[in-house]
């Protein structure tokens, strides 16, 4: 099969799953914040997508659906200067779309993906020699997220190593604005998050595949050639390690840098399986098995949840609960011709009127029984257990 099928392949699967994704999440009440109340970026983004598409779950996650596209695309083709092999840009890009951190990013209303995808075409700008449309990639994402003062830094060392004397004063300057504009917050007691920061990055990568990424970096570092990918990517890491020790991190402001050196551990891993005989790749085998059945077993998590349930006792402990729910009751509600209700939860009340329930009206709903009144009891199931049940009065 050639290359541009294999890509588009993985691409198309890849979008498949979101799609999925999407058909099984609720608006979360911080997503509805952001579309209701915010005016960032990331509130403009889907503000416009759902005037144009309709108010629903995928017109509100579409734009980062279309980010995640243009990320692979781009990832493809800065893998392109240093993977010389088509079956290793390939696998590079299918290994990012299975990252579950990546795939949250993708359906989730947050400003991760931005960052990844404005980082990704200032690199394929930049390595390619469009140096001029480059640093304006960099001025506007100036103004799209407090994160990029992370890459701003991350340049300023590569332009130090690699004497880029005029991307060396323009990083440093966009991050001085981007400190004087958002500063970074420093506050509360110190105490570590060391552990934390790393049970989160396993997270994000699956704990096999994050084990070998720093592996990756690390040889990167003291053998061979260090590229501007690296650069980014091993500065963050080890920033966010590094402050990680004394606060609690954002590590969605940290990891959209990091992930972006995927192509970078297939270069590692292959450059070490290719030169031995095919007898002695017994472990390179393994490794690359495990490395791949818990990016499966993370994806499933990720995608196929639900079932899950069965495990808790107390639901809202489940993993995906704040982005469940929501979606469920309005249907129900709807179908009882129920457009206008008072709920005391307002955080509830909010992600109802994304899906048109409004505050007021006749109806009342509540969490608890009232023993005064008349009620009618709403169970939102999921494989025939009850998650959550509501009162309507």
């Amino acid at each position: 099969m050639k290359e541009n099928n294999l890509v588009f392949v993985v691409v198309l699967i890849s979008v498949l799953f979101l799609l999925y994704g999407v058909s099984s999440l609720s608006i979360r009440y911080e997503e509805a914040v952001i579309f209701f109340q915010s005016n960032s970026l990331v509130h403009y983004l889907v503000y416009f997508s759902t005037k144009i598409f309709g108010q629903t779950d995928l017109a509100l996650r579409l734009p980062f659906i279309l980010l995640h596209i243009a990320s692979l695309i781009l990832l493809y083709k800065i893998g392109k200067l240093f993977l010389k092999r088509k079956l290793d840009r390939v696998i590079s890009i299918a290994l990012y779309g299975m990252l579950p951190g990546v795939n949250s990013a993708a359906i989730l209303v947050n400003g991760a993906y931005i960052a990844i995808f404005l980082t990704l075409l200032f690199v394929y700008l930049y390595m390619y020699g469009y140096r001029k449309a480059s640093f304006v990639v960099l001025v506007i994402s100036l103004f799209a997220d407090n994160s990029f003062s992370i890459l701003y830094l991350s340049l300023f060392f590569y332009s130090v190593f690699n004497k880029e004397k005029h991307l060396l004063w323009f990083s440093l300057i966009l991050f001085g604005l981007s400190m004087y504009m958002f500063g970074f917050d420093t506050g509360g007691k110190p105490k570590g998050y060391f552990l934390d920061t790393l049970g989160v990055y396993a997270a994000i990568f699956s704990l096999f595949l994050f084990l070998y990424l720093i592996y990756a970096l690390y040889r990167i570092l003291i053998k061979e050639e260090k590229n501007l990918l690296w650069y980014i990517s091993f500065s963050s890491l080890v920033l966010s390690l590094i402050l990680s020790l004394r606060q609690r991190l954002l590590l969605e402001d940290f990891a959209p840098f990091v992930v972006i050196a995927i192509p970078l551990v297939v270069k590692v891993f292959f450059n070490s399986y290719r030169v031995r005989l095919p007898i002695h790749r017994k472990y390179h085998n393994i490794a690359f098995g495990v490395v791949f059945v818990f990016l499966i077993l993370n994806l499933s998590v990720s995608y196929f949840n639900k079932p899950l349930y069965y495990l808790y006792k107390d639901t809202s402990k489940h993993l995906a609960y704040k982005y469940h729910v929501a979606k469920d009751l309005a249907l129900i509600l709807k179908e009882k011709n129920i457009r206008n209700i008072y709920i005391n939860d307002k955080k509830l009340a909010l992600r109802l009127k994304f899906y048109g329930i409004e505050d007021g009206g006749k109806y009342t709903l509540a969490n608890s029984i009232s023993k005064t009144a008349d009620f009618e009891r709403i169970d939102i199931k999921y494989f025939n257990k009850i998650v959550k049940s509501f009162y309507l009065y």
